[in-house]
């Protein structure tokens, strides 16, 4: 939680120097912008790619573990087409492009940011950045109401680091590996979907 507040902190801090003239909003040119995103996918691979638990969370299971990703992809799916219904004025794929984030705010909201709308960058930060705050506050909740993989589902891509020790204490130790590897697939997945979603005209 202490992570996402930080970057949440940032993100107001550069909101409100920019929007008080103290830094001019143009210092930031478009491909610095770029860069950054590439930088950051070439880092997410490396992280990925250098974990040795990446490998290891496959060893032991079935294929019935691809059901939990599967899982919470399918499930945001639903959530974020229910929010598209209530919200006016908001696109289903630009919902399902915010909901496809899986808590991986700061990748999400960057590829969403340069490749589509600046404004709509912004909601995808706050709504992942939400996604994860909660489940870090309410994953023994969940765990109580909705059953052991539930916390797991609601972190999303968070699940393989930041959420991981909460969801260990909610469900149960046998389900780390579980949400390591859920995890790890989202993050994966969340520049493959959200890119992809984008593309639909």
């Amino acid at each position: 939680m202490k992570g996402s507040l930080i970057i949440l902190g940032f993100f107001t801090a550069g909101l409100l120097l920019s929007f008080y003239k103290i830094i001019p909003g143009d210092l930031i040119k478009e491909e610095y912008s770029s860069y950054a995103l590439y930088f950051l996918m070439f880092l997410v691979g490396v992280g990925v790619g250098a974990d040795a638990k990446a490998f290891q969370a496959l060893k032991g299971f079935n294929l019935c573990i691809l059901l939990v990703p599967f899982t919470t992809i399918l499930g945001t799916a639903i959530g974020v087409t229910i929010v598209y219904l209530i919200i006016p004025d908001l696109s289903l794929k630009d919902a399902q492009a915010v909901g496809s984030g899986y808590g991986y705010y700061s990748l999400s909201s960057i590829i969403i940011t340069e490749t589509y709308s600046k404004s709509l960058g912004v909601v995808a930060l706050l709504a992942n950045v939400m996604r994860e705050i909660i489940t870090l506050l309410a994953a023994p909740l969940i765990a109580l109401y909705f059953g052991k993989i539930a916390p797991i589902c609601s972190g999303g891509a968070t699940s393989m680091d930041t959420t991981l020790p909460i969801i260990t204490k909610a469900s149960g130790k046998e389900y780390a590996i579980v949400s390591l590897f859920h995890g790890i697939v989202l993050t994966i997945l969340v520049p493959i979907i959200v890119s992809l979603i984008l593309s639909l005209g």
